[in-house]
């Protein structure tokens, strides 16, 4: 479908000017032993989207991508969006039954993947999806399947591609440029259309907000099928840093890359801090202290002694948190962790390194920040309790979810509105406070219970480094509260309630110690979980880092059924 957009229109591809000008002989891309500059990744951009053009991709068209990071990976994207296609990444970790599904759904004329997706070949069949018209390899296809496909690659298209006329930039309807899939931790994953606009808006806050400038070097640890690896890597293009490529996120490549390169930022989520904290603990020289100066984490809060160790193992680093989610085209809040300008924790943190509650009128739950412009947040409030659905609204949104028929103009207070799902509120200051998710929560004894306001104050212990709290049936109570905890390291667990082991005074924890504590923090007594279950591996989370709380309480209602049928 032809579009209606001009040059008036934002355009992601529009970095490419800054990228072959301002950033000409400046590298901008690392990948491996592979560096390219600013005019030389630009010129890549342009040969691949004439490549498409002369292949016959029209405006409009979606393409596939499953691929490992890589400044290819990048190109793709942008390329893409040049020819005014839409880009479609999926999930490399996926089996191929769910990326079979997800193309079922966005019905992709191409599709390009490289090693990562090998897995596939065996029970990848020419009619399993209709749309498709190629199949290109990011490098260099096996020989297995090349025998069932006619498998194009990128250099192939670029090699091809006829570079005798100036090639202006295109958009698909609506301005339409990728479709992210949801991380979501129940359900079939939903295929988020994203505008130019909401990624460059997004863009702009990331960098008025974290401070990203073109003497970056950016490390990417999130994969660029999901929304945070994505927005981030776009912030990155638009002000012409410097990108640091790995396949995937591994705290040793990780750590090496930060050295070697001289990182200066990145993103992480819980997982990721503590998978690097944990190796530099072990390693006797540490030169990442010296560079890296941003760290924004996102998909869930950060434990306050992971807070103390990033903050003592990255001393020169601003730390930041947002939340957001894949619908908002990513952060809808921003908040400084820790800024060692000042040397100072946020007030937030602060309180909490006291250990205590300065009012008993502080909000409940986490604070997450304020919105960052443009963005409007309001709460629905449902009776007179302060806390209610966190809505949202503006040009930072998604267009829709893939296939979604627009609906048709409200008659509601909320029209023109989005319902997070999410329940929060906002305080005087207009920080806002983050409760939980409206379907996570847990109904016991006719009262409703959000697990992520019972986490948060679990986190506060200097022993706990990662809990989570689920809801199991319960004959009395409906559903009884359950906190499965991770223990810090050189803590111990004791079924007692003594405060340290009467041999070697280490410290330890038990049930009963951490329910004095839920008391000492002031949480309400139905809140105060009734079982405590020591976690020893780690929590099953999907690829960033979001906890699958239905596996986890499938395994812990198996776990308290076979103690019950030892008894």
């Amino acid at each position: 479908m032809s579009s209606k957009f001009s040059y008036s229109e934002p355009h992601i591809c529009q970095c490419l000017t800054r990228l072959s000008t301002l950033r000409s002989d400046d590298v901008v891309t690392i990948t491996g032993n592979r560096q390219k500059t600013g005019r030389q990744f630009a010129d890549e951009v342009l040969c691949l989207a004439r490549g498409l053009l002369q292949l016959g991709v029209a405006t409009g068209d979606v393409v596939a991508i499953s691929a490992f990071n890589s400044d290819m990976y990048m190109e793709w994207l942008l390329a893409i969006a040049f020819v005014g296609g839409i880009a479609a990444p999926l999930n490399y970790r996926w089996s191929f039954e769910e990326a079979r599904l997800a193309m079922l759904v966005v019905r992709p004329v191409m599709l390009v993947t490289d090693e990562s997706c090998h897995c596939w070949y065996s029970n990848f069949q020419k009619d399993d999806i209709p749309s498709l018209r190629w199949h290109v390899s990011l490098n260099s296809p096996s020989s297995d399947f090349m025998k069932m496909w006619n498998v194009l690659t990128t250099e192939m298209l670029k090699k091809n591609s006829v570079s005798s006329q100036p090639l202006n930039y295109c958009w698909a309807h609506e301005g339409a440029v990728i479709i992210c899939f949801t991380s979501g931790t129940t359900g079939r994953p939903k295929g988020v259309t994203l505008s130019h606009a909401a990624l460059i808006i997004q863009s702009l806050s990331k960098i008025a907000n974290v401070g990203y400038g073109e003497d970056d070097i950016y490390l990417h640890t999130a994969p660029l099928c999901h929304i945070g690896g994505l927005s981030s890597a776009m912030t990155m293009l638009m002000v012409g840093g410097c990108h640091v490529l790995i396949p995937k996120f591994e705290p040793k490549s990780a750590l090496e890359a930060i050295e070697r390169h001289k990182v200066t930022s990145f993103i992480t989520v819980p997982a990721i801090m503590a998978g690097l904290i944990s190796l530099i603990r072990q390693k006797e020289t540490w030169k990442g202290m010296e560079t890296v100066n941003k760290i924004l984490n996102g998909g869930g809060g950060l434990s306050i002694e992971l807070i103390k160790d990033a903050t003592l193992f990255f001393p020169r680093a601003k730390l930041l948190s947002a939340y957001g989610m894949t619908e908002t085209c990513s952060s809808l809040t921003f908040m400084t962790i820790y800024d060692p300008t000042m040397k100072t924790y946020s007030q937030h943190h602060q309180t909490v390194a006291n250990i205590k509650y300065t009012s008993v009128h502080q909000p409940q739950g986490v604070c997450v920040g304020k919105p960052a412009p443009p963005v409007e947040l309001k709460i629905c409030v449902d009776g007179s309790f302060p806390a209610g659905r966190i809505l949202t609204r503006g040009p930072h949104l998604m267009l829709r979810y893939w296939g979604e028929i627009p609906a048709k103009a409200a008659h509601s207070c909320n029209e023109s509105w989005f319902d997070t799902g999410d329940v929060g509120s906002i305080d005087e200051y207009g920080n806002v406070w983050l409760i939980g998710r409206a379907k996570g929560q847990i109904k016991s004894g006719g009262e409703n219970i959000y697990p992520e306001e019972v986490e948060g104050i679990l986190l506060q212990h200097p022993g706990i480094v990662g809990t989570v709290i689920v809801g199991v049936p319960d004959a009395h109570l409906t559903e009884m509260v359950v906190a499965c905890v991770q223990l810090r390291e050189h803590w111990h667990w004791s079924h007692g309630s003594f405060e340290h082991s009467s041999k070697n005074k280490v410290p330890v924890l038990s049930g009963a110690i951490l329910r004095r504590y839920c008391r000492e923090k002031n949480l309400t007594g139905f809140k105060i979980p009734k079982v405590f279950i020591l976690w020893t591996g780690t929590f099953p989370a999907t690829t960033t880092g979001k906890i699958k709380r239905d596996q986890v309480r499938r395994e812990v209602i198996s776990h308290l059924q076979s103690l019950h049928s030892s008894l």
